[in-house]
């Protein structure tokens, strides 16, 4: 038996630009060690932020655990980019809790490694791998909205 509507959702690929507009935060943090979290019957992984920087709104707005903003990831969520303790990213959030709090339904995280950041394209197509022209694209977007 077929159910109308069940079938997995997808998101439309969203450019950085659409995704800095959407974004109410965008942080360069590094992820602590994921906990388990149950509320509700809710079961979220939970990775506490290590905030290095703001681009864009209030990491205060983020949801708290261990006194420190975090992701809360609904557990066993498909299509969730790899995510580890220790890791440096510019993430584009959501601040409300949702299933995954990435804007584009998981498309607004990106590694930063050495100082650069990968996976990261402006309008034009062009790579931004330096944390100063990231900056640059994010205000450019943000102001276009």
């Amino acid at each position: 038996m077929t159910v109308p509507g069940a079938d997995a959702t997808t998101a439309p690929p969203l450019t950085f630009v659409q995704q800095a507009k959407k974004a109410d935060v965008i942080v360069r943090a590094t992820l602590g060690t994921a906990t388990t979290v149950t509320e509700g019957g809710i079961v979220y992984a939970v990775y506490p932020l290590t905030v290095a920087e703001t681009l864009a709104g209030d990491a205060g707005s983020l949801p708290q655990s261990q006194g420190r903003p975090a992701l809360y990831v609904l557990q066993g969520l498909a299509d969730l980019p790899t995510l580890s303790a220790g890791q440096e990213v510019v993430v584009l959030l959501y601040a409300r809790r949702l299933d995954s709090p990435l804007v584009g339904f998981n498309q607004g995280l990106y590694p930063v490694t050495g100082g650069k950041v990968s996976g990261l394209k402006d309008s034009a197509g062009k790579d931004i791998t330096e944390l100063g022209a990231l900056r640059d694209a994010i205000r450019a977007a943000r102001a276009a909205k």
